[in-house]
């Protein structure tokens, strides 16, 4: 059975309405979802170059962190950072202070113009031999009636060759210990002392800070060498005897060859905070021994037949002579001996 067109056309009206309200609904909740998606969603992953600069952020932050112990964090922008450069010892500044020069001509050299052992520095009464015998010796025997000055015997601890050395005064055994110029007076002389007055010659020629009690064979064998020609056996003393010459040397202004710097430079690369000697003098001490002179007694036949003393024409002016002649020491029994020779009349001239 048909149905009426009026009924037909409202139940499609009632369909196109059903139809409009379930679009309309579908829409409706779509939109709920969406909103609520946006709610609840998760941010999006970082990306590979995003999580690298964080990680390079934190690890900069971790280094910011940490204590600044040089101070850099407060240095201005753009200033040399802070390094720290090692000591320089006493020693290696105070060679760097001397000038470089070369040797000087020897012309005009005299060694008595020094006035070793002739001119009292320090007033005691006591010659520079006895005087420094007496600071570097150890237990040590004084002649009786010299004012505490002549020394008999004692013990040497030898910084040269690193021995102990027993010292006894007479004409066969006092050149055992000799007492050495540290800085020559040759040398001196030819590195800056051929320009200086009488007086500070003298001075230098008696000076403590460049004297040392030493081996004799050793410091003959020294002569007026400077650190480029010439180091003590004893490598142990090496840095204190360089140090030595390098004060002596800033004290009188005297300079250096560039051996000798090179020299000097070398040895006190092994010496660490090397300083310069300061304190070069030495009270007297109370714990000394004293003895009479000792007296030769020769029996009635030694009187009887020793021959008479040989007669030489050979004759040193002074010491200088004696050195220039390869004599020294000269001994009482050598020829060219004389009293002028041997001013502490221990039977050694020219020690």
């Amino acid at each position: 059975m048909e149905m009426p067109p009026a009924a037909v056309r409202q139940n499609n009206h009632t369909l196109g309405a059903r139809l409009i309200a379930l679009i309309a609904a579908v829409f409706c909740f779509a939109a709920v979802l969406a909103g609520c998606e946006d709610a609840t969603s998760p941010e999006p992953a970082a990306s590979a170059s995003q999580t690298e600069q964080t990680e390079q952020t934190d690890r900069f932050d971790d280094v910011a962190a940490e204590p600044d112990p040089a101070g850099e964090a407060d240095r201005p922008d753009n200033a040399p950072p802070v390094i720290d450069e090692p000591t320089v010892s006493e020693a290696l500044a105070a060679l760097a202070s001397l000038q470089t020069k070369g040797r000087a001509p020897k012309t005009g050299y005299d060694r008595d113009a020094f006035a070793y052992r002739s001119f009292d520095l320090d007033r005691n009464g006591c010659d520079a031999r006895n005087d420094i015998l007496r600071r570097d010796l150890r237990k040590i025997t004084i002649q009786r009636g010299t004012g505490d000055c002549v020394v008999l015997t004692g013990v040497l601890d030898d910084p040269y060759s690193g021995e102990t050395i027993r010292f006894n005064r007479g004409a066969a055994t006092s050149a055992d210990v000799q007492i050495d110029h540290v800085v020559a007076l040759s040398d001196a002389w030819q590195k800056g002392a051929q320009s200086w007055k009488s007086d500070k010659l003298k001075r230098f020629g008696n000076d403590p800070l460049n004297l040392l009690a030493v081996d004799g064979p050793l410091n003959n064998q020294k002569g007026d060498g400077d650190a480029a020609t010439w180091l003590p056996p004893n490598r142990a003393y090496r840095c204190d005897y360089v140090a030595r010459q390098i004060a002596v040397k800033k004290e009188y202004g005297l300079w250096v060859t560039k051996a000798e710097r090179r020299a000097m430079k070398d040895v006190l690369s092994d010496c660490e905070n090397q300083r310069l000697p300061k304190d070069v003098t030495t009270p007297k001490s109370d714990k000394v021994k004293y003895a009479k002179a000792p007296q030769k007694s020769a029996s009635k036949a030694e009187t009887e037949t020793s021959p008479e003393p040989v007669k030489t024409s050979t004759y040193f002016k002074n010491c200088t002579a004696v050195r220039a002649a390869g004599a020294a020491p000269v001994y009482s029994t050598d020829p060219g001996y004389g009293r002028h020779l041997d001013r502490d009349g221990d039977g050694v001239g020219c020690e």
